[in-house]
């Protein structure tokens, strides 16, 4: 009894911190680039009562043993790069990754940080950055008299000035790829990660080389929050927390009894 409420406790544990995670998830449902998470459980280690295999006095072995695990615990919370919906927005400086890759952006201490959020501004210096004010990297300056700037799907940037009718291509953006994607550090919120030991060395590429996607002018990726989904997860978490409140609450009316036992 005294375990089932230890094993019951670490399941409500761990359901408390599946239903954080959906809240999370549901709270970015209309953040531009999100990536949903997932939390993936593990069971702990098992006290064996007696192994299988053992010995019985005919001389034969049992076949199954005894083993008492000891609950659940949380081994990780990954974030899943699955496409979201592209939402047209006509702005010139939205830009959508289609396929694998993040846009690198500049921090102020000279970090890069990644990001699938291509919702872009200029500054009064034509440069174009985050909505934060961070630029892209490498740096990305468009005339301030430009008349029209367009995206090529292979990142090409092109403008055309005043008393030009030609686009002259100015820049081309520059993507990165990760090995491992799910290892990198979100820690900083504002739609940005960070290269970690998990995540590999990025990798960079121009636009629809190497593995990395396309770029589309004119739209932005919503977040890959499936509402319905993750309703549907936190009506299953609910559920396992109540149902393991109950083995506790059963535990100690079982050793309530037991401590009212007279002879």
């Amino acid at each position: 009894m005294i375990r089932a409420l230890f094993t019951a406790s670490t399941g409500m544990i761990a359901q408390q911190m599946n239903v954080d995670t959906i809240a999370n998830n549901l709270a970015n449902v209309n953040t531009t680039g999100f990536k949903k998470s997932r939390v993936n459980f593990q069971d702990l280690m098992y006290e064996t009562i007696k192994p299988a295999g053992t010995e019985t006095t005919a001389g034969t072995t049992i076949p199954e043993g005894i083993q008492i695990g000891h609950g659940v615990r949380p081994s990780a919370i990954a974030k899943l790069f699955t496409q979201g919906n592209f939402i047209q927005t006509g702005n010139p400086y939205d830009l959508v990754i289609e396929g694998d890759g993040f846009f690198q952006v500049e921090l102020p201490d000279g970090t890069i940080a990644y990001t699938r959020d291509g919702s872009f501004k200029v500054n009064q210096d034509g440069i174009v950055m985050t909505a934060d004010g961070y630029p892209l990297s490498p740096t990305v300056t468009v005339p301030t008299d430009a008349e029209q700037v367009t995206v090529g799907s292979d990142g090409t940037i092109s403008a055309t000035v005043p008393g030009n009718a030609t686009p002259q291509a100015i820049a081309t953006l520059q993507l990165v790829r990760f090995s491992n994607p799910a290892g990198l550090d979100s820690r900083m919120g504002r739609n940005l990660l960070l290269e970690s030991e998990a995540s590999g060395t990025p990798t960079t590429s121009e636009p629809g080389l190497d593995g990395v996607g396309l770029i589309e002018q004119g739209f932005v990726e919503n977040s890959n929050v499936q509402v319905v989904e993750e309703i549907l997860h936190l009506i299953i978490a609910q559920r396992a927390y109540e149902a393991n409140s109950k083995i506790i609450q059963a535990s100690d009316e079982m050793l309530q009894l037991a401590n009212n036992v007279r002879r």
